[in-house]
């Protein structure tokens, strides 16, 4: 390590009194599963310096003295006219830091440095809304692969960690965020028709109630989505995990995977994505 980790008896989730020293602990271990994930892609950092019921922010912008292995990247932002910062994160090193920081959540970008404009998947975000509970989100899930294997397009799931799920569908950059979004809309389209009771597209909370939002415009450049293996802000600690699709029944829950439970199943099942990753399926016209 070469850095001094700070305040590491610093309780960041008090309800199970998990440490800053845990959370680095946690980041050391699971290094060879997260950065895969976040090697060579601009990152957004979600900060909790006094712990997760403390005030929080997400960092973008990353300016002014760092270590000299923290690499940072500078991409002009257009809404704000200027350069942005951002920490690209490919060694424990870099990881380690940023969870000094107080950073619990790592959200990198859908697209790697050498293509910045064309991502390595698609996202869908699945949202619930309020008056649903997590096997409305899984029946969500499981409709949406349903939908993507009949245009023949493999796609993936994780927890978010929190209430959702998270559906990828791996591009090897061979499309444009437009053409991304353009597909992903559609087809969360198709899920609010098709399943009106169960999914809507419409952003806004008077959409949403009963229903699960499918929010496509993760697939935009410079929105991003939380890692996999990143630790979450919730009270249990939990860890947003890779699944495979024969997990997805009624009972299951985000807090079955937390800091303290994710490494007996890495051990097991080792990483279920990382074979799939760099796959890439075609679109329809």
């Amino acid at each position: 390590m070469k850095f001094t980790p700070t305040h590491t008896d610093k309780v960041l989730w008090p309800e199970y009194g998990y440490t800053k020293g845990d959370m680095l602990g946690y980041y050391e271990k699971a290094a060879k599963y997260i950065l895969p994930y976040l090697k060579d892609r601009p990152v957004v950092l979600k900060r909790y310096p006094h712990g997760i019921d403390g005030e929080s922010f997400f960092q973008k912008n990353v300016e002014g003295e760092v270590p000299s292995f923290v690499k940072r990247v500078s991409i002009p932002a257009e809404t704000i006219k200027k350069d942005v910062h951002y920490v690209v994160c490919n060694t424990v090193e870099t990881l380690l830091y940023l969870a000094n920081l107080g950073t619990i959540e790592l959200h990198p970008w859908n697209s790697r440095l050498r293509k910045l404009h064309y991502p390595d998947f698609m996202i869908f975000d699945l949202d619930p809304g309020a008056g649903t509970t997590y096997d409305t989100v899984v029946d969500a899930a499981l409709k949406i692969k349903e939908l993507l294997d009949e245009d023949r397009i493999e796609c993936l799931v994780k927890t978010s960690g929190k209430r959702g799920l998270h559906v990828y569908a791996p591009l090897a950059a061979k499309y444009e965020y437009d053409q991304a979004r353009a597909y992903t809309r559609s087809i969360s389209e198709k899920m609010a028709s098709l399943y009106p009771k169960l999914a809507t597209s419409k952003r806004g909370e008077e959409h949403r109630h009963g229903k699960i939002f499918i929010d496509y415009l993760r697939n935009s450049v410079g929105q991003t989505a939380v890692a996999p293996y990143s630790l979450r802000a919730v009270p249990e600690a939990t860890v947003s995990t890779p699944l495979e699709w024969s997990e997805l029944k009624k009972g299951l829950t985000a807090e079955k995977f937390t800091i303290k439970t994710i490494f007996k199943r890495l051990e097991a099942k080792g990483d279920l994505w990382f074979p799939l990753m760099g796959k890439g399926s075609k679109l329809p016209r």
